[in-house]
C-alpha cells in the first residue's frame, strides 16, 4: 500500500519560479504594449459626431506613426497645441505643404473639394477660412461636427510630434463597434 504525499502549503519551487517568470513576462509585455503600442482613449464631447460620440471608448495605435506620417482622413489622438497636457481627437484634413480653404462650409485642399459627404448638413458650418498654407511638420485637423468643433481653424496647426496615434477601433459601446 502506497501513501499519498502529505499536503504542502507551498507549491514546488520549480512551479513557483515558472509562474513568476510568466507573470513577469506578461507584466513587461503589457507595459511595453501600453507604453509604446496601443492605448485606450475616451471621447469627451461632440466635436467628432456623427463618427464618434461622447463617451465612446477607442483603441489607439501608437506605433503606426513611428513608421509613417498621419494621412488626410486619419482620425488621430494628439496633444492640444495650446495646452499640451490635454489630448484631443480630430480628423487630419491636410499635411505640410497643402493649402486649405473653406468656402461656404465646403473644405478644399489644394483647390480640390474634400469628399466629406458623410457629414450631415446640420453638422456643417458655413464659415469661410483661408486659403492657408500648412507648414511642413504640421497637420491641419478638424472635427467632423464642423459647426461645434474647436480645431485648426481656431487655434492653428498641430505639430506632427504632438500626434500620439491613430484611432483604430471604437470598441465601446459594443453596439457601435467599428474599425477605422
Amino acid at each position: 500500500m502506497t501513501r499519498a504525499p502529505a499536503w504542502r502549503w507551498w507549491p514546488d519551487p520549480g512551479v513557483t519560479i515558472a509562474w513568476l517568470k510568466r507573470l513577469t513576462s506578461a507584466g513587461v509585455g503589457a507595459f511595453l504594449i501600453g507604453t509604446f503600442g496601443m492605448q485606450i482613449a475616451r471621447v469627451e464631447g461632440k466635436s467628432m459626431a456623427p463618427t464618434l460620440e461622447d463617451q465612446d471608448r477607442l483603441l489607439v495605435n501608437k506605433l503606426v506613426y513611428r513608421f509613417r506620417d498621419a494621412r488626410p482622413g486619419d482620425i488621430v489622438i494628439f496633444f492640444y497645441p495650446v495646452r499640451p497636457e490635454l489630448s484631443f481627437v480630430k480628423r487630419v484634413i491636410a499635411a505640410g505643404g497643402d493649402t486649405v480653404s473653406i468656402v461656404d462650409g465646403q473644405v478644399y485642399v489644394n483647390d480640390t473639394r474634400l469628399d466629406d459627404d458623410f457629414i450631415p448638413a446640420e453638422f456643417r458650418s458655413h464659415d469661410e477660412f483661408g486659403p492657408q498654407l500648412i507648414p511642413e511638420g504640421y497637420d491641419f485637423v478638424m472635427g467632423d461636427h464642423r459647426n461645434s468643433s474647436s480645431d485648426s481653424r481656431e487655434w492653428g496647426m498641430v505639430p506632427k510630434k504632438y500626434i500620439v496615434g491613430k484611432v483604430q477601433c471604437r470598441w465601446w459601446p459594443l453596439s457601435s463597434l467599428r474599425l477605422f
